[in-house]
């Protein structure tokens, strides 16, 4: 009789498990554990993770990029693998990570830094050899860098003819490719403007304090700057710290723009010190849960318009969504509906709809 029972419980307890058992994911997270950007990100992932009922672990590599291939490598020997891995190409490492993830049977989802050109041609070449890469979301860096300094300008005002302006950069890490398209955004509206004068475009790292060490020199050198461009928040709000220390007005004498959307730059926008904040991205690993979510239910990627998507998610922020934003705060995700975007049981015509405007509302 017991070992009836026993069978039985076994029985009705499989298909439930079987069921019940969520698609699991881990993301390789580049930037540091206290970096604002990157935990923020990580907070809207979890918060998709948890509307979509699937399981999130984070890894952060602490902007070590040899971390992330030890992690990854740990991840692909596992005895307990994960369904998904979720990865950015910053500082160009995603074909190393492809290349380990050989026989894995986990699938690959690149979010935020696309493959370079060169290693597009590559892996395409060699593309049944990465059957673990699935999809990739990334978005529009370079549009980015090209709004900041439309935005600088249109703030600024006209400038009359015969006049110039001078301008300082503040771009990202030189081989991470995000940081790479925002400078090409950056040149492409300089090529539109011509009053414009670029003295200097430095690499700031994505770090506050060097950023700072930079502007002191540049500031000293280039008096007459009066715009500042900056590929993150965090160069922005350190090139402002300079700019005071040498007697000059942040958003008076000398415009500042931005990209992201941590507390302090939201701070700074509304209060007018930052001209021009550009921001939306840190939504990119929740989108990708959806999509990942889609494909376990055995969606395809294509009839939803990837696999490979470029979305417009930046966004000039007005001093109104800066107060939205800064009043959720990391909850901004917490009560959105992520399922309600899935593919599941919509037409073919049905694209998601991702962007910031969504949280918003």
């Amino acid at each position: 009789m017991f070992k009836v029972l026993c069978r039985c419980v076994f029985w009705l307890s499989l298909p439930f498990w079987t069921v019940a058992q969520a698609t699991s994911v881990v993301f390789l997270n580049p930037g540091n554990s206290t970096e604002t950007f990157w935990v923020s990100y990580s907070h809207f992932m979890q918060a998709a993770a948890r509307s979509l009922d699937m399981d999130l672990s984070i890894l952060y590599s602490e902007r070590d990029p040899q971390k992330t291939l030890e992690q990854a490598r740990e991840l692909f020997q596992s005895a307990q693998k994960p369904d998904y891995l979720i990865l950015v190409n910053e500082q160009y490492i995603a074909p190393q990570i492809l290349r380990l993830s050989q026989g894995s049977g986990i699938k690959l989802f690149i979010v935020n830094s696309p493959l370079t050109l060169d290693q597009r041609e590559l892996i395409g070449q060699s593309q049944h050899i990465y059957a673990e890469w699935f999809a990739s979301m990334v978005g529009d860096d370079e549009e980015a860098g090209y709004q900041m300094l439309k935005e600088l300008l249109r703030k600024h005002g006209p400038v009359p003819e015969g006049q110039t302006l001078d301008l300082l950069a503040f771009s990202g890490l030189k081989v991470t490719p995000s940081a790479q398209l925002r400078e090409q955004g950056l040149h492409r509206a300089l090529a539109e403007h011509p009053e414009v004068h670029l003295r200097q475009l430095v690499y700031g790292e994505w770090n506050r304090e060097r950023a700072y060490r930079q502007a002191e020199q540049l500031l000293r050198r280039y008096p007459q700057t009066q715009l500042i461009w900056s590929a993150n928040d965090e160069m922005a709000l350190g090139a402002m710290e300079a700019a005071r220390e040498v007697g000059r007005k942040p958003g008076v004498d000398l415009l500042f723009s931005g990209v992201n959307s941590s507390p302090e730059a939201l701070r700074a926008f509304i209060d007018g010190q930052l001209s021009v904040l550009v921001a939306g991205h840190f939504t990119l690993g929740g989108w990708a849960m959806v999509v990942i979510h889609d494909d376990a239910l055995g969606l395809d990627a294509r009839r939803l318009g990837g696999p490979n998507w470029q979305l417009s998610l930046f966004q000039a922020l007005t001093r109104t969504q800066a107060q939205q934003l800064l009043e959720k705060g990391d909850q901004i995700g917490a009560r959105f509906d992520f399922r309600g975007l899935s593919g599941q049981g919509k037409p073919d015509s049905y694209r998601y709809p991702f962007g910031l405007q969504l949280l918003l509302r």
